[in-house]
Protein backbone atom coordinates (compact mmCIF):
# COMPACT_ATOMS: atom_id res chain seq x y z
CA UNK A 1 0.00 0.00 0.00
CA UNK A 2 2.76 2.11 1.17
CA UNK A 3 4.15 1.79 -2.88
CA UNK A 4 1.02 3.17 -4.33
CA UNK A 5 1.25 6.15 -1.86
CA UNK A 6 4.90 7.65 -3.48
CA UNK A 7 4.33 10.97 -5.10
CA UNK A 8 4.29 11.54 -9.19
CA UNK A 9 7.16 13.72 -8.88
CA UNK A 10 9.41 11.04 -8.91
CA UNK A 11 8.26 9.96 -11.99
CA UNK A 12 7.98 13.47 -13.47
CA UNK A 13 11.44 14.19 -12.79
CA UNK A 14 12.72 11.30 -14.80
CA UNK A 15 10.44 12.29 -17.78
CA UNK A 16 11.95 15.59 -17.60
CA UNK A 17 15.48 14.13 -17.66
CA UNK A 18 14.96 12.32 -20.71
CA UNK A 19 13.05 14.90 -22.77
CA UNK A 20 13.97 18.73 -23.41
CA UNK A 21 12.26 21.38 -21.96
CA UNK A 22 9.35 23.37 -24.29
CA UNK A 23 11.46 25.97 -25.93
CA UNK A 24 14.69 24.87 -25.96
CA UNK A 25 16.93 23.44 -29.19
CA UNK A 26 18.97 20.61 -29.50
CA UNK A 27 22.52 20.28 -30.52
CA UNK A 28 21.64 19.12 -34.02
CA UNK A 29 19.30 22.05 -34.37
CA UNK A 30 21.85 24.71 -33.52
CA UNK A 31 24.05 23.15 -35.65
CA UNK A 32 21.37 23.60 -38.43
CA UNK A 33 20.67 27.34 -37.78
CA UNK A 34 24.35 27.98 -37.67
CA UNK A 35 25.54 26.14 -40.94
CA UNK A 36 22.25 28.10 -42.76
CA UNK A 37 23.48 31.51 -41.39
CA UNK A 38 26.90 30.55 -42.94
CA UNK A 39 25.48 29.55 -46.37
CA UNK A 40 23.46 32.90 -46.68
CA UNK A 41 26.80 34.85 -45.12
CA UNK A 42 28.53 33.32 -48.34
CA UNK A 43 26.08 34.19 -50.60
CA UNK A 44 25.81 37.23 -49.69
CA UNK A 45 29.58 38.42 -49.33
CA UNK A 46 29.55 38.59 -53.06
CA UNK A 47 27.58 41.25 -53.49
CA UNK A 48 28.77 43.23 -51.00
CA UNK A 49 32.46 43.17 -51.82
CA UNK A 50 30.89 44.64 -55.60
CA UNK A 51 28.99 46.83 -53.33
CA UNK A 52 31.52 48.20 -51.59
CA UNK A 53 33.89 48.68 -54.85
CA UNK A 54 31.67 50.01 -56.41
CA UNK A 55 30.76 52.71 -53.85
CA UNK A 56 34.55 53.36 -53.76
CA UNK A 57 34.38 53.43 -57.88
CA UNK A 58 32.22 56.56 -57.00
CA UNK A 59 33.84 58.35 -54.30
CA UNK A 60 36.94 57.73 -56.84
CA UNK A 61 34.87 59.67 -59.77
CA UNK A 62 33.86 62.30 -57.66
CA UNK A 63 37.24 63.08 -56.31
CA UNK A 64 38.40 63.19 -59.92
CA UNK A 65 35.49 65.21 -60.91
CA UNK A 66 36.74 68.06 -57.76
CA UNK A 67 40.22 67.89 -59.80
CA UNK A 68 38.71 68.71 -63.01
CA UNK A 69 37.13 71.61 -60.76
CA UNK A 70 40.12 72.71 -59.99
CA UNK A 71 42.80 72.50 -63.11
CA UNK A 72 39.44 74.08 -64.66
CA UNK A 73 39.42 77.17 -62.68
CA UNK A 74 43.54 77.37 -62.23
CA UNK A 75 43.46 77.49 -66.14
CA UNK A 76 41.02 79.99 -65.92
CA UNK A 77 43.23 81.99 -64.09
CA UNK A 78 46.39 81.28 -65.95
CA UNK A 79 44.94 82.42 -69.68
CA UNK A 80 43.66 79.23 -70.10
CA UNK A 81 47.15 77.42 -69.62
CA UNK A 82 47.22 73.91 -67.52
CA UNK A 83 50.32 73.79 -64.91
CA UNK A 84 52.87 71.60 -65.40
CA UNK A 85 52.20 67.34 -64.66
CA UNK A 86 55.47 66.97 -62.83
CA UNK A 87 57.32 68.96 -60.25
CA UNK A 88 59.86 66.42 -58.71
CA UNK A 89 63.19 68.01 -60.91
CA UNK A 90 61.93 72.07 -60.05
CA UNK A 91 62.13 72.51 -56.75
CA UNK A 92 64.26 75.42 -56.64
CA UNK A 93 62.21 77.03 -59.75
CA UNK A 94 59.31 80.02 -59.30
CA UNK A 95 56.06 79.32 -57.46
CA UNK A 96 54.52 78.93 -60.70
CA UNK A 97 56.56 75.86 -62.14
CA UNK A 98 55.84 73.49 -59.83
CA UNK A 99 53.69 70.75 -60.40
CA UNK A 100 49.71 70.29 -60.30
CA UNK A 101 49.72 68.73 -56.78
CA UNK A 102 51.50 71.93 -55.62
CA UNK A 103 49.24 74.30 -57.58
CA UNK A 104 45.66 73.23 -58.27
CA UNK A 105 45.52 72.00 -54.46
CA UNK A 106 45.36 75.78 -53.38
CA UNK A 107 42.43 76.21 -55.64
CA UNK A 108 40.27 73.74 -53.96
CA UNK A 109 41.16 75.31 -50.72
CA UNK A 110 43.75 72.19 -49.90
CA UNK A 111 47.54 72.06 -48.70
CA UNK A 112 50.50 71.97 -51.81
CA UNK A 113 52.28 68.64 -51.77
CA UNK A 114 55.30 70.24 -51.01
CA UNK A 115 54.15 71.56 -47.84
CA UNK A 116 53.24 68.48 -46.50
CA UNK A 117 56.69 67.17 -44.31
CA UNK A 118 58.13 63.60 -45.59
CA UNK A 119 55.88 60.28 -43.60
CA UNK A 120 53.15 63.05 -43.42
CA UNK A 121 52.05 63.29 -47.40
CA UNK A 122 48.55 62.68 -48.07
CA UNK A 123 47.03 59.32 -47.94
CA UNK A 124 43.78 57.43 -48.28
CA UNK A 125 41.03 59.24 -47.11
CA UNK A 126 42.48 62.55 -48.55
CA UNK A 127 41.62 64.04 -52.46
CA UNK A 128 44.91 62.97 -53.20
CA UNK A 129 44.40 59.36 -53.30
CA UNK A 130 41.58 56.74 -54.81
CA UNK A 131 39.76 55.24 -51.82
CA UNK A 132 41.18 51.76 -52.93
CA UNK A 133 44.53 52.55 -53.05
CA UNK A 134 46.72 50.01 -51.23
CA UNK A 135 50.19 49.83 -51.49
CA UNK A 136 52.35 46.72 -52.25
CA UNK A 137 54.82 44.95 -50.46
CA UNK A 138 58.09 45.18 -51.86
CA UNK A 139 59.64 46.13 -55.44
CA UNK A 140 59.33 49.75 -55.26
CA UNK A 141 62.46 51.95 -56.09
CA UNK A 142 61.98 54.59 -53.72
CA UNK A 143 60.36 54.53 -50.45
CA UNK A 144 56.38 55.54 -50.92
CA UNK A 145 55.57 55.30 -47.02
CA UNK A 146 58.23 57.96 -46.66
CA UNK A 147 58.50 60.39 -49.69
CA UNK A 148 54.61 59.54 -50.19
CA UNK A 149 52.73 58.02 -53.24
CA UNK A 150 50.22 59.42 -56.02
CA UNK A 151 47.16 57.37 -56.76
CA UNK A 152 46.16 59.65 -59.50
CA UNK A 153 48.86 60.51 -62.51
CA UNK A 154 48.50 63.55 -64.59
CA UNK A 155 49.00 62.49 -68.09
CA UNK A 156 52.91 63.70 -69.02
CA UNK A 157 52.52 63.75 -72.97
CA UNK A 158 50.92 67.06 -72.11
CA UNK A 159 54.36 68.80 -70.80
CA UNK A 160 56.44 66.92 -73.28
CA UNK A 161 59.16 70.18 -73.20
CA UNK A 162 62.73 70.90 -72.62
CA UNK A 163 62.45 69.42 -69.11
CA UNK A 164 61.97 65.64 -70.01
CA UNK A 165 61.20 63.51 -73.46
CA UNK A 166 62.62 64.54 -77.21
CA UNK A 167 61.18 63.86 -80.11
CA UNK A 168 63.44 61.18 -82.12
CA UNK A 169 64.78 62.02 -86.15
CA UNK A 170 64.45 66.32 -85.16
CA UNK A 171 67.90 67.24 -84.50
CA UNK A 172 67.36 66.92 -80.24
CA UNK A 173 64.75 69.09 -80.85
CA UNK A 174 62.15 69.62 -77.30
CA UNK A 175 58.66 68.97 -77.81
CA UNK A 176 56.43 71.40 -77.29
CA UNK A 177 54.51 71.54 -74.25
CA UNK A 178 50.50 70.51 -74.64
CA UNK A 179 48.81 72.69 -72.26
CA UNK A 180 46.97 75.63 -74.15
CA UNK A 181 43.40 73.96 -73.61
CA UNK A 182 42.18 76.28 -76.18
CA UNK A 183 44.07 74.45 -78.88
CA UNK A 184 42.69 71.41 -77.73
CA UNK A 185 41.21 69.35 -80.83
CA UNK A 186 39.11 66.92 -78.83
CA UNK A 187 38.91 67.62 -75.27
CA UNK A 188 36.15 64.71 -74.32
CA UNK A 189 38.78 62.41 -75.89
CA UNK A 190 42.38 63.41 -74.48
CA UNK A 191 43.54 62.05 -71.26
CA UNK A 192 44.52 64.79 -68.10
CA UNK A 193 44.18 62.94 -64.80
CA UNK A 194 43.99 59.13 -64.43
CA UNK A 195 43.78 55.87 -61.81
CA UNK A 196 47.70 55.30 -61.30
CA UNK A 197 49.26 51.60 -60.78
CA UNK A 198 50.59 51.22 -57.31
CA UNK A 199 51.55 47.87 -57.24
CA UNK A 200 55.28 47.77 -59.09
CA UNK A 201 54.02 43.72 -60.06
CA UNK A 202 51.50 44.64 -62.23
CA UNK A 203 53.00 47.41 -64.41
CA UNK A 204 52.56 47.15 -68.05
CA UNK A 205 48.97 45.45 -67.89
CA UNK A 206 50.92 42.46 -65.80
CA UNK A 207 53.78 41.96 -68.41
CA UNK A 208 56.71 43.47 -66.83
CA UNK A 209 57.62 45.04 -63.37
CA UNK A 210 57.02 49.07 -62.98
CA UNK A 211 59.30 49.52 -59.62
CA UNK A 212 58.34 53.60 -59.44
CA UNK A 213 54.64 52.64 -59.63
CA UNK A 214 53.33 55.87 -57.58
CA UNK A 215 56.40 57.67 -57.56
CA UNK A 216 55.00 60.53 -60.11
CA UNK A 217 52.49 62.60 -59.95
CA UNK A 218 52.60 62.89 -64.18
CA UNK A 219 53.00 59.27 -66.23
CA UNK A 220 51.85 57.54 -69.57
CA UNK A 221 49.92 54.76 -70.02
CA UNK A 222 51.93 52.04 -68.77
CA UNK A 223 51.05 53.45 -65.57
CA UNK A 224 47.43 53.43 -65.73
CA UNK A 225 45.98 51.39 -62.80
CA UNK A 226 43.36 48.41 -62.97
CA UNK A 227 41.71 48.86 -59.71
CA UNK A 228 38.50 48.90 -59.60
CA UNK A 229 36.00 46.59 -60.50
CA UNK A 230 32.14 47.32 -62.56
CA UNK A 231 29.42 45.57 -62.27
CA UNK A 232 31.26 42.19 -62.34
CA UNK A 233 33.20 43.08 -65.19
CA UNK A 234 36.69 43.01 -65.30
CA UNK A 235 38.93 45.27 -63.47
CA UNK A 236 39.75 49.18 -65.05
CA UNK A 237 40.13 52.79 -63.64
CA UNK A 238 38.75 56.28 -63.84
CA UNK A 239 40.46 58.87 -66.10
CA UNK A 240 39.24 62.98 -66.17
CA UNK A 241 39.45 64.07 -69.85
CA UNK A 242 40.40 67.44 -70.84
CA UNK A 243 36.79 68.75 -70.97
CA UNK A 244 36.86 67.90 -67.04
CA UNK A 245 34.69 64.74 -67.62
CA UNK A 246 34.88 61.79 -65.72
CA UNK A 247 34.59 58.00 -67.10
CA UNK A 248 35.43 54.23 -66.24
CA UNK A 249 37.33 52.34 -68.85
CA UNK A 250 39.00 49.18 -68.72
CA UNK A 251 41.99 49.75 -70.16
CA UNK A 252 44.14 52.68 -71.98
CA UNK A 253 46.63 49.95 -73.72
CA UNK A 254 46.27 49.42 -77.05
CA UNK A 255 46.88 46.19 -78.99
CA UNK A 256 49.25 47.53 -81.82
CA UNK A 257 51.43 49.21 -78.46
CA UNK A 258 55.14 47.06 -77.81
CA UNK A 259 55.39 46.43 -74.28
CA UNK A 260 58.45 48.06 -73.61
CA UNK A 261 56.60 51.30 -75.20
CA UNK A 262 56.93 53.91 -73.18
CA UNK A 263 55.25 56.91 -74.39
CA UNK A 264 52.61 56.56 -76.80
CA UNK A 265 53.14 57.93 -80.09
CA UNK A 266 53.10 61.65 -81.34
CA UNK A 267 49.56 61.23 -83.51
CA UNK A 268 47.66 59.90 -80.62
CA UNK A 269 44.85 61.60 -79.89
CA UNK A 270 44.17 60.32 -76.90
CA UNK A 271 46.95 61.34 -75.16
CA UNK A 272 48.31 64.07 -76.84
CA UNK A 273 45.35 67.13 -77.63
CA UNK A 274 47.20 68.84 -80.79
CA UNK A 275 47.43 67.55 -84.63
CA UNK A 276 51.01 66.09 -85.04
CA UNK A 277 52.56 68.58 -87.68
CA UNK A 278 52.07 67.08 -90.96
CA UNK A 279 55.43 66.56 -92.88
CA UNK A 280 56.72 68.91 -95.34
CA UNK A 281 56.44 67.77 -98.78
CA UNK A 282 59.45 66.28 -100.43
Amino acid sequence: MAARLRHPRGDASARTRSHPPAGGFTLVELLIVVAVIAMLVGMLAPSLARARDLARQAVCRGQLHQWGRGFALYAAQNRDVLPHCDGLDRDNGPADRFGWVDVVPPVLDLRPWRDHALFERPGVGTLFQCPAATLSDAGYAYNPRRDGYFSYAMNSCLTLDDNGYRAPGDGGAPMPSFLQTDLIVAPARVVLLFDQLLDPARGYGGHRRLRKAGKHCGSYPKSFAVRHARGGSPAGGAILYCDYSVRWVATVWKDHWPDDMDCPPRDDPDWFPYPAPRAAPG
